[in-house]
């Protein structure tokens, strides 16, 4: 089934469409709860409230492409169970990516000050456009999906060394085009 009949399916308030939703993009879904979470229960907990949050937001919302939609509630829902769990606790595959690309991106505050995170993921995005396939989803990977080094390596059939310099030398060149961008000082 197309994303757009899911879609049609939502619109007609067919239970039938969190059936199809889940078996097109549950594999997904389910692996961005589980790396950040890091606990079975919590994730599934976390697809089962990503699908009701997709029922409440279709309609209005149409959304293109559907998998990079219910992947956003889904990692947005699983990053605020994590920081309810965790407090002053880490989670280590969630915290050390976000560790990673703290020196890339300029502080919370410091964003709303001057050009607002708006403004950040735009510039965020345009950066990518520039990567190469390859070191794209490599940065993708890791910093939307949370996986493991270990695990991009499997997936891109690139040894660990390898992703974990790629992953700095990509990060270097996001630090130098926010500051291009007068987004870091």
């Amino acid at each position: 089934m197309t994303d757009a009949q899911i879609i049609d399916l939502f619109f007609e308030r067919s239970e039938q469409a969190i059936e199809e939703l889940a078996k097109k993009h549950g594999g997904a879904v389910s692996r961005i709860a589980y790396n950040i979470l890091g606990n079975r229960q919590d994730a599934e907990e976390c697809v089962n409230d990503t699908w009701l949050g997709t029922w409440n937001a279709i309609p209005p919302e149409r959304p293109a492409p559907l998998r990079t939609f219910v992947c956003r509630i889904a990692r947005n829902l699983a990053a605020k169970r994590y920081h309810a769990n965790t407090a002053e606790k880490r989670n280590s595959q969630y915290d050390l990516a976000l560790e990673e690309l703290a020196e890339c991106i300029p502080d919370r505050d410091n964003v709303e000050d001057t050009y607002g995170a708006k403004e950040l993921a735009a510039a965020i995005s345009r950066f990518l456009d520039t990567l190469e396939y390859s070191d794209k989803f490599v940065f993708m990977r890791r910093y939307w999906y949370a996986d493991s080094l270990t695990d991009i390596a499997e997936m891109s059939g690139l040894r660990y060394k390898t992703v974990s310099v790629r992953l700095s030398r990509i990060k270097g060149r996001l630090k130098q085009y926010l500051m291009k961008e007068g987004l870091l000082v």
